[in-house]
């Protein structure tokens, strides 16, 4: 494991006390800075523009998306002295790594718009930031930017930056902020009638845009079996993938063309087996279903509580259970 230098248990939680953060983000940037005693980090954390950076948010709004969750979950992440890298192979929203902020992070996902979105924002931010600030906020505009991938062969047509402002502007103005896709891999998400839907987010991407440079993060589009690849002992990986149904005829609803159907899960099972027997620390969500439970015999179960927000019967929004399985 990490020794970081001059770095103690007290140091991390006067620091977090004083000035409102996490345990984790203090020993974060300690690591990433390598601070040589609490008041050096002290000065750093005190800065308005370093508390810009750190209270950086995730840039979409993502439905099954972790925010809501993570005061749940500050109790179940592993001490921060306790781990090396960070993975996030589901990424989506990415709340829990704007959680972490640790160093170094692998963020990869099997949405391709999703992460060359955060490919861009980390190497080209102003640019990103220019194009959509020119983007006019109208159905007409929606309907013809949402159209883009109608033709064979789309992303080709545009530039990384058009494509990443496009992914924005859609899940920013569209209903519920609901990032779907057709079988064809078409997004089929109706517009919505936000009065002033901030897709811009000029100090957010800026900030984001730092804060993935400064956790050195390495953003891939991969499969989640790739984790296997570079995860060592020690290192810290999160599940959150597509959720196993919670009854047999439940509609799947997809944010990538490809379904995530129980044969996945049992793969994603293997794989964290693997990296529990490799000594690495990980962590997953899913339904609290009995299949999940089988799955995962003989590891640590904490149940939270979700809230549900999209169904189409309003007796299926609400809290729901989620289950949180850790080999730790």
């Amino acid at each position: 494991m990490y020794a970081y230098k001059n770095m103690t248990t007290f140091a991390i939680e006067s620091l977090a006390s004083r000035f409102g953060f996490s345990p984790w983000i203090i020993a974060s940037w300690w690591e990433i800075f390598q601070f040589k005693n609490e008041e050096e980090a002290a000065g750093f954390f005190s800065k308005k523009e370093n508390q810009e950076l750190i209270n950086a948010q995730p840039f979409v709004k993502w439905v099954g998306g972790k925010r809501q969750l993570i005061t749940q979950f500050k109790d179940l992440f592993p001490n921060p002295q306790s781990f090396n890298n960070y993975f996030e192979p589901f990424l989506g929203g990415g709340a829990v790594y704007f959680n972490l902020q640790k160093k170094k992070s692998y963020l990869s996902d099997m949405n391709a718009e999703l992460i060359n979105t955060y490919q861009v924002i980390k190497n080209d931010h102003k640019k990103l930031i220019k194009y959509l600030k020119n983007i006019e906020h109208s159905k007409e505009k929606y309907l013809e930017i949402r159209a883009w991938d109608r033709v064979t062969g789309w992303q080709e047509q545009y530039t990384d930056i058009e494509r990443a402002a496009r992914f924005i502007y859609l899940n920013r103005t569209c209903f519920n902020w609901l990032h779907r896709v057709n079988s064809r891999g078409e997004f089929n998400v109706p517009m919505w009638a936000y009065k002033n839907p901030d897709y811009v987010q000029e100090e957010n991407i800026t900030n984001v845009s730092k804060l993935l440079n400064a956790t050195e993060a390495e953003i891939q589009v991969e499969s989640f079996e790739h984790v296997l690849d570079k995860a060592e002992k020690w290192d810290f990986i999160y599940f959150d993938p597509p959720y196993d149904v919670l009854t047999d005829t439940a509609n799947f609803t997809s944010y990538n063309k490809d379904d995530f159907g129980r044969d996945m899960q049992t793969r994603l099972a293997e794989v964290f087996r693997t990296l529990d027997a490799r000594g690495c620390k990980v962590m997953l969500s899913n339904h609290n279903t009995p299949f999940i439970r089988e799955l995962y015999d003989g590891f640590r179960f904490e149940i939270v509580q979700a809230r549900r927000a999209i169904n189409s019967n309003a007796t299926g929004r609400g809290e729901v259970e989620e289950i949180v399985v850790l080999n730790y």
